[in-house]
């Protein structure tokens, strides 16, 4: 299975990614997710064993050969994957990685399409890769004899091709054929989030009927355990997705109301060298709320803020002997955002550079500290109804 990535999640998919690199296309970065592993370990015994049985070789070719089927696949999933990348780099879109998984694969692209158009090339143009490769295999298949090795290997590559191809353009995200639907309902109702949850529902519809049929084929024994546990694996799958696509199209159309003046706790500033316990009791005494307690130096200049967390790991016996130096974090160190962004500019930013809290900025050269940002608040505004957790 395949989905191309776009830049709407709340948390960047580069920073931490749970996948090894492993070369350079093109100049595209390469990943690989270690469940390709468990797949490739999976897919070259069974086929291996297949193959050996099917034209009588002996155990450690067919294994080879098995090793070697892995390959070309890993190969096809990666040229599909290229014909997404290098299609938006013709319209301008940068590509921050592939990376292979345990259905498939997936392009992360560093923006979103800026037309219906190009959003449904770029999503049709992996198929059309698999297709291709498909047809290929498939000349390849009816030119070799029967029943030789590379006539099976052929095969299976073309019916795997075909078989992507086909699955990949069936018209509900996360799936190509979802994103296309959704470039066609974009341009029809002039609404990229409201196309987005359409088709993500779409796709939430094609997860349940795969469902169906894979139980009613394995009723009627026409699917192996094996096939109905993997076809259960692949549902879950394309219903996450689908998830995910509706969960973000609703925090993008919420995007405007992410407003840094109406957001930005203030700041209430203790002299360096003020015992913590004293500054918690001036904080308890300010009306304002949410105040964020700083420090400032001899001459009045913002140096650092109050980490509460490790405020709070101070016991209470010791915090009028506590210097509250000890428990910020220098100014430097935090992540500043000038108060004029907009929403989108605003989620972009905390996606490019995570963090926990960030200094509000305006003035001159942006220098004046207005107040702080805590990405909690900002995920308040996007998914109101998502559980709160308990302020330290």
């Amino acid at each position: 299975m395949d989905r191309v990535e776009q830049p709407s999640r709340p948390q960047p998919r580069t920073a931490g990614r749970p996948a090894r690199p492993v070369g350079h296309v093109l100049r595209i970065p390469i990943y690989m997710n270690s469940s390709m592993l468990l797949l490739a370990a999976l897919v070259t015994v069974v086929y291996g064993n297949w193959v050996r049985a099917e034209l009588d070789l002996p155990d450690p070719l067919g294994y080879l050969v098995g090793l070697g089927f892995v390959v070309c696949l890993l190969g096809s999933v990666l040229l599909h994957e290229l014909g997404h990348a290098l299609t938006a780099r013709r319209y301008r879109i940068g590509v921050r990685g592939i990376t292979l998984e345990l259905l498939g694969g997936w392009t992360e692209m560093d923006r979103d399409a800026p037309t219906p158009k190009v959003d449904a090339l770029v999503s049709l143009a992996g198929p059309l890769v698999s297709l291709v490769l498909g047809g290929l295999a498939t000349v390849v298949t009816l030119a070799l004899p029967d029943r030789t090795l590379g006539d099976q290997v052929a095969f299976q590559l073309a019916a795997s091709n075909l078989l992507v191809a086909i699955f990949n353009v069936l018209p509900g995200l996360p799936l190509d054929g979802g994103r296309a639907l959704r470039a066609g309902l974009w341009a029809l109702i002039k609404d990229r989030n409201r196309a987005t949850e359409a088709a993500a529902w779409s796709g939430r519809a094609i997860a349940f009927a795969c469902m169906v049929v894979a139980i009613w084929l394995y009723r009627l024994e026409l699917v192996t355990l094996f096939g109905l546990a993997f076809v259960i694996l692949v549902v879950f799958t394309l219903w996450q997705g689908a998830g995910q696509s509706i969960r973000l199209a609703r925090m993008t159309r919420r995007f405007p109301l992410v407003d840094l003046a109406a957001l930005a706790r203030p700041l209430l500033t203790v002299p360096a060298g003020t015992p913590l316990g004293e500054a918690q009791r001036r904080r308890s005494e300010d009306p304002r709320p949410n105040v964020v307690l700083a420090v400032t130096d001899s001459a009045g200049n913002l140096t650092a803020l109050v980490d509460p967390v490790a405020a709070e790991r101070v016991p209470v016996d010791r915090r009028p002997w506590v210097a509250v130096d000890t428990v910020s974090r220098s100014r430097d160190a935090v992540p500043a955002l000038p108060l004029g962004l907009s929403g989108e500019q605003v989620v972009r930013a905390l996606q490019a550079h995570p963090a926990g809290q960030y200094v509000i900025t305006a003035g001159e050269e942006d220098q004046d500290v207005v107040g702080v940002l805590r990405v909690g608040d900002v995920a308040d505004v996007l998914e109101p109804r998502r559980p709160r957790r308990p302020a330290p």
